[in-house]
């Protein structure tokens, strides 16, 4: 396991003195790849948290280039970023602010057949997307790699969370099987919401690379923001389901 060096444990003191982390805890940290699909909304947030955290390796993925529309909510990217690719952007600002942490950007469209090669040996999935087929892309990955799929996911004042874990919870595909699914159309995004959400998925990812519990484990976090409410759904396997069910175990 990778140490840390002095000016680590000066850059990561105020989080070393919480009981539930302390250096071996950083050093986990340290020792973490997490895989980020997206360097939008969701991503710029949760790859800057796990950046400044110290998670040893992040690898971003990210095939569009920034947009002056992106930047009411992707605060990776700045005005001067835009035509740029969003990978570069977000490689460039994160290096800068931790040169601790190992990052590798990649502009490339997931797929079906390079999916498991893009997250190589990462240990979990982090999902930063806007699209339900890059979603049943990575939900099947995580599947085939037995590592965790956080999924997140905005739509106006709205939001949710929830973690995935193969052998142990349900899947993406119970959640919103392809049949009964809609298509993708444009919603409204605001900041302030893609950062809540975007921060509850990387507090899930610290809690899973340091070993702890209360995760989202087989529970739902909807977030109303227009009230401020929060509302835990249970979530169930589909037993039929062709991605988790028992007809793919047996």
């Amino acid at each position: 396991m990778k140490t840390l060096s002095f000016k680590e444990k000066i850059r990561y003191d105020r989080q070393i003195i919480i009981p539930e982390i302390g250096e071996e805890g950083q050093k986990k940290l340290k020792n973490a790849s997490v895989f980020i699909a997206g360097a939008g909304g969701l991503g710029s947030v949760s790859s800057y948290y796990m950046a400044a955290a110290g998670i040893g390796f992040l690898k971003i993925v990210d095939r569009d280039h920034v947009d002056l529309s992106n930047l009411n909510r992707q605060i990776l990217h700045r005005t001067s970023d835009i035509a740029i690719s969003k990978a570069e952007s977000a490689l460039e600002k994160l290096r800068e602010l931790n040169p601790c942490c190992h990052i590798r950007a990649v502009r490339e469209e997931i797929r079906d057949e390079n999916v498991l090669e893009l997250i190589g040996d990462c240990k979990i999935i982090m999902d930063a997307t806007d699209n339900t087929g890059t979603r049943r892309i990575l939900n099947k990955a995580c599947f085939l790699k037995g590592i965790p799929f956080i999924h997140g996911g905005i739509n106006g004042f709205n939001g949710m969370v929830t973690t995935f874990v193969p052998g142990e919870t349900s899947c993406f595909e119970c959640l919103f099987p392809a049949k009964t699914t809609q298509r993708d159309d444009k919603v409204g995004a605001l900041g302030p919401m893609a950062g809540l959400v975007a921060s509850v998925q990387t507090l899930e990812a610290i809690k899973i690379i340091l070993g702890m519990g209360g995760g989202l484990k087989g529970r739902l976090l909807y977030i109303k923001a227009a009230d401020m409410s929060f509302r835990e759904i249970r979530l169930e396997r589909n037993p039929d389901c062709h991605v988790c069910g028992q007809r793919v175990k047996g």
